[in-house]
């Protein structure tokens, strides 16, 4: 399981995959962290092995290890405790989220498609729900959001495109009126977002454009309280992004 000790291509030089495929060699050990977690059957609260440890097992530097636990910290994986050492992260949330922390391998093909299987399950249901539940406060917070998204993809600013898509499906959870639902939504798009930050550096894909259409069309079936409607078009959006994030991934990680 070695990593480069600084960051380069994965898969070969620039010659072989081209400047596309690059990525820096603190996500690849990232990663790797993530499948060593797996490897050893950490729990949610276990001690992880130190960074000297982390660097020697992968065959990389303590910096590049220090830079990969940065960015697991960030996305909620990895829990680093001053003069104690590294931990597996131990939130559970509402639902046991570190739980599905546990198995969920971010630039993993199959777990991405299965997370979005479980995503178009729960949104669809979402949706339909909300075309009949949703409150005029609601439908307002949820059209606000979606322009939100668009004036992002207009303007090409990635952080806020991605706060509008959050509060959007977030918003649409919140008007099914299911705590439950909400908060499994919640911890969902967290994990998508861990796909997101270390297989995607975090870009808009080339789906941007249709999912601003898309997001109407959810948009105007909940506003005109029609659920089947609602939930067609919560599953068409669905596939369609699981398609950009099929093509985007594969493209980053094979060229």
């Amino acid at each position: 399981m070695a990593a480069s000790g600084e960051p380069g291509p994965a898969g070969g030089g620039p010659a072989a995959n081209g400047a596309a495929s690059y990525r820096p060699g603190y996500e690849l050990v990232a990663e790797q962290i993530l499948q060593l977690i797996a490897e050893l059957k950490l729990r949610a609260g276990d001690r992880m092995p130190t960074e000297n440890e982390l660097a020697a097992r992968l065959g990389t530097s303590r910096t590049v290890v220090r830079e990969a636990i940065k960015i697991l910290s960030a996305i909620g994986r990895v829990r680093a405790q001053k003069g104690r050492g590294l931990y597996v992260a131990d939130d559970e949330g509402m639902l046991g989220s570190s739980r599905w922390s546990g198995f969920f391998l971010p630039t993993d093909l199959d777990h991405v498609y299965m997370l979005f299987e479980f995503r178009r399950v729960q949104e669809m249901t979402a949706s339909r729900l909300a075309a009949t539940r949703a409150t005029p406060v609601e439908l307002r917070s949820i059209e606000a959001a979606a322009e939100t998204c668009r004036q992002g993809h207009l303007t090409g600013e990635v952080a806020l495109f991605d706060r509008g898509d959050d509060d959007f499906h977030l918003g649409i959870a919140a008007a099914s009126h299911n705590q439950f639902l909400l908060a499994a939504v919640r911890e969902a798009r967290r994990l998508q977002h861990q796909s997101s930050t270390i297989g995607l550096h975090g870009t808009v894909g080339g789906h941007a454009a249709e999912a601003i259409e898309e997001h109407a069309a959810i948009y105007e079936a909940i506003r005109d309280g029609d659920p089947e409607a609602a939930a067609r078009a919560a599953a068409v959006h669905l596939d369609n992004t699981l398609e950009d994030y099929r093509r985007e991934i594969q493209r980053r990680l094979f060229g």
